[in-house]
């Protein structure tokens, strides 16, 4: 299958920053490498930074439609596999995900735009842990730490790929998860068993969304693929 302009984009953008660092690299040498011209480049994407990044908004996107089929006795359940499926994204990139890690480390407003999207994600989990605790001021500081926890256990496990000290990345996420869920997360029905995934095993998601289609369905496709 022929790539995308975007992809060739995305791709041509991470070779050259790999190459020439993030800041030596110009829109229009991204453009030239990827066979593509200035004005297509600026439909696609809105600066030279938002080439680097995942596309959070799908991924925010699926892991809420993930959340919100949950009950209250999988509410445990619902969050790690949700938190999985930007885990899930990260590793299906591979080297791309090494070369994003490796920037974002060096160039202190990738660092920033990490963060804020980090952010995004301890808010929607957080707002789902709410809607299964009382409201009092203690359940909302479990809302909140369970929430701050479950993105620290995903970063941490996914770093420790991305600086190539595991491979079993998904086994550390299961068990990284299940101590979350056993610390922060009373209330919220029974943690899933720590466990190890068979590498052949196939996820099926069911999304609810009010979004256009037409727009978010290339973007859960390559999320999928």
């Amino acid at each position: 299958m022929a790539l995308t302009a975007r992809d060739r984009l995305i791709d041509a953008a991470f070779e050259l920053f790999d190459e020439r660092g993030y800041d030596q690299t110009t829109v229009d040498e991204i453009a030239a490498r990827a066979g593509a011209g200035r004005t297509t480049f600026f439909r696609l994407f809105r600066a030279k930074e938002d080439v680097i990044f995942p596309p959070h908004e799908a991924l925010l996107e699926a892991a809420a439609a993930r959340l919100s089929t949950a009950t209250a006795e999988t509410a445990g359940v619902a969050l790690t596999e949700a938190t999985a499926i930007v885990l899930e994204y990260y590793l299906t990139e591979g080297r791309r995900a090494r070369i994003r890690y490796r920037l974002t480390n060096a160039v202190p407003a990738l660092r920033d735009r990490e963060v804020a999207s980090m952010r995004q994600y301890q808010r929607l989990f957080r707002e789902f842990a709410l809607r299964w605790l009382p409201d009092t001021p203690a359940a909302r500081l479990h809302a909140e730490l369970l929430g701050n926890a479950a993105v620290t256990a995903h970063n941490h496990v996914l770093r420790r790929w991305l600086r190539g000290e595991t491979e079993a990345v998904r086994a550390e996420f299961a068990d990284a998860m299940a101590e979350v869920l056993r610390l922060h997360a009373a209330g919220l029905g029974p943690a899933p068993a720590p466990s190890t995934p068979s590498p052949d095993a196939a996820s099926v998601l069911v999304l609810r969304t009010r979004k256009d289609l037409d727009r978010l369905l290339p973007q859960l496709e390559r999320l999928l693929e």
